[in-house]
């Protein structure tokens, strides 16, 4: 299943931004919620005053959300779009061809993030897809994966873990040669 680039830039930046509250902690600063919004190229207002503790408010609502069945994330995404006054409308900005946003671009930064995220969850759940979205296969990571792959193989949320990984498998085959 191929889901809209906005539909997967949603869900990146959502998980991203759950698993930024994992031990350590990146995003603590202005600066780190600045470099978020452009690395994921936000619509709308730029961040601003008090941003930063709103944006950090949402990390574990999204984890919960991320980690939910597919029946537990239907009322989880409800609520997120009642809560927010979803208003879904078709936009078209900075080249991008026809997409949805469900929230004005002068909507709080948290806001936008949430909607965005639960619109993309929408289509993971109409989709049956709920298996993109896993635990970090590392025993003592909490991170989110978010497995996009054709063959679904990505196991680790993150480079530091997939080379944690790589450095246990080497030590065990050296142990396992003496």
């Amino acid at each position: 299943m191929s889901f809209a680039s906005d539909t997967v830039e949603a869900l990146e930046s959502g998980v991203f931004l759950a698993n930024s509250e994992l031990e350590p902690d990146t995003l603590e600063t202005f600066e780190d919620l600045t470099e978020f919004y452009a690395r994921f190229e936000f619509s709308g207002r730029p961040p601003g005053e008090g941003d930063l503790e709103r944006v950090r408010a949402i990390r574990t609502p999204l984890r919960r959300l991320f980690s939910a069945t597919r029946d537990e994330a239907v009322p989880l995404v409800n609520a997120i779009l009642a809560e927010q006054h979803a208003l879904p409308r078709l936009v078209r900005h900075d080249g991008r061809d026809w997409h949805i946003h469900g929230t004005s671009d002068d909507a709080p930064l948290h806001a936008r993030i949430l909607v965005e995220t639960a619109m993309a969850m929408i289509d993971v759940i109409r989709a049956d897809e709920m298996t993109r979205l896993d635990r970090c296969a590392m025993d003592d990571c909490e991170g989110v994966v978010l497995d996009m792959s054709r063959n679904r193989s990505r196991k680790y949320c993150s480079p530091t873990c997939t080379n944690r990984a790589a450095v246990h498998a080497y030590r065990a085959r050296q142990a396992a040669e003496d």
